[in-house]
C-alpha cells in the first residue's frame, strides 16, 4: 500500500486513505518504526476527529453525537505509549460518526441509505446486509443513540457510502493487515491491541465499576496466556477489570486475528473517567497514570509474545529496551 508523508520532514507518521469531502486529508496514520522494536501494534479506530463540514451539517446534535461516538482522545494515550515503547501505531483520522472502522462493510442499515434502492445495492455488491449492530444502531454509519435518538437529518447517499468504504475503510484494514505482517515476519508472532475507551459502568453486581474490559471474543483471538497475564498485571496494579462483558471486541479482531498464524489481539476499553477531566471532555490530571500503566503493561506483552514468536521460528530478538 502507497503510504504518503503526512508532513515531509516533519512527522513520523505516515498518512493514508483519504477522508471524503475533506480536500485530501488523511483517513488515518501510521507509525511503524523501521526495525521495529516490538511485536506490538496498537490501533485507534474511534478517536477521530476529521469532520467535515458537510457531515457537521447533517448532524441533529453535532456536539453531543461526537462526544458520545468517539473514543475521547483514546489516540493520545495510545502516542504516548507507542512513543515510549516503540509500538506500532495505527490511529484513524475519521470520525467513527462517517464510518464505523469496527463494523463489516456488509452491517448497512438501508433504511438510512438513499439515492438507491436496496434491490439494487444487493445486485451492485452482493453482501451489503444488515447485522445485529446495524439493527441496533451503530452499523457501519451509525443511526440512533440511546438518549439522543435519530443522529441525523436526512438520509445519506450511496455514494456516500461507497466513497467511505473506497477511502476510509478499505485502506485502513489493508495497512493494519499490513503492519500486522510485517511485525508477524520479523518477531514470528505479533499482538493487535485494538484500544478503546468506554463510559463508566457503574457497580456491577456488587462489585466497583471496572476501569478496564479486556474483549477476545470469548477466548477465539488471543492466546490465553497473553490475556492471563494482562489480567495478571491489573490485579497487581489493583485496577479493575472485566472479560468480555459488556465488550468482547467487534469486527477488527474477527478480521485480523489469527492465533493459530501467531497472530494474536485483544480488545481493551478504559474507562475515560480514569484518563480525562470530570467533565470527560479532556484530559484529566491522571493522564500521565494511565499513560504509565499502559506502557508498563505493552513492556510485558511484548516480551511474552517474542518469546512465542521464538518458539515458532527458532529466531533470537532483543526486545528495545525503551
Amino acid at each position: 500500500m502507497d503510504l504518503s508523508r503526512a508532513a515531509a520532514g516533519e512527522s513520523p507518521f505516515r498518512g493514508g486513505g483519504e477522508i471524503p469531502g475533506s480536500d485530501g486529508a488523511a483517513a488515518f496514520h501510521l507509525r511503524a518504526p523501521e526495525p521495529s522494536a516490538i511485536p506490538i501494534l496498537i490501533a485507534v479506530p474511534h478517536a477521530g476527529r476529521g469532520y467535515t463540514g458537510s457531515l457537521i451539517e447533517r448532524m441533529r446534535h453535532p456536539g453531543s453525537v461526537a462526544l458520545r461516538l468517539e473514543d475521547r482522545y483514546a489516540d493520545l494515550l495510545a502516542e504516548k505509549v507507542a512513543k515510549v515503547t516503540g509500538a506500532t501505531l495505527l490511529v484513524a483520522r475519521a470520525p467513527r460518526a462517517m464510518i464505523d472502522l469496527n463494523r463489516a462493510v456488509e452491517d448497512v442499515d438501508w433504511d438510512m441509505i438513499g439515492g438507491i434502492s436496496r434491490d439494487a445495492a444487493l445486485a451492485d455488491v452482493g453482501s451489503y446486509t444488515p447485522g445485529h449492530r446495524a439493527r441496533s444502531g451503530l452499523g457501519l454509519i451509525p443511526r440512533r443513540l440511546p438518549g439522543l435518538g435519530e443522529l441525523w437529518k436526512r438520509r445519506h447517499d450511496h455514494a456516500d457510502l461507497a466513497a467511505r468504504i473506497a477511502g476510509i475503510h478499505e485502506p485502513y484494514h489493508a495497512c493494519l493487515d499490513a503492519a500486522l505482517a510485517a511485525l508477524k515476519a520479523r518477531w514470528g508472532a505479533a499482538l493487535l491491541i485494538d484500544l478503546h475507551s468506554m463510559p463508566p459502568l457503574g457497580l456491577r453486581g456488587g462489585m466497583g465499576s471496572p476501569e478496564f474490559v479486556l474483549g477476545d471474543r470469548f477466548g477465539t483471538t488471543c492466546h490465553g496466556a497473553l490475556v492471563g497475564s494482562a489480567f495478571s498485571y491489573f490485579a497487581e496494579m489493583r485496577r479493575g477489570t472485566a472479560h468480555n462483558r459488556p465488550y468482547a471486541g467487534g469486527y477488527v479482531l474477527d478480521r485480523h486475528s489469527a492465533p493459530h498464524k501467531g497472530l494474536h489481539a485483544f480488545q481493551l476499553e478504559i474507562d475515560r473517567s480514569a484518563y480525562l477531566d470530570s467533565r470527560l471532555l479532556e484530559p484529566g490530571a491522571a493522564f500521565p497514570e494511565v499513560v504509565d500503566l499502559l506502557t508498563r503493561l505493552v513492556r510485558r506483552l511484548a516480551g511474552e509474545v517474542a518469546a512465542m514468536g521464538r518458539l515458532e521460528s527458532g529466531t533470537k530478538w532483543d526486545i528495545a529496551a525503551e
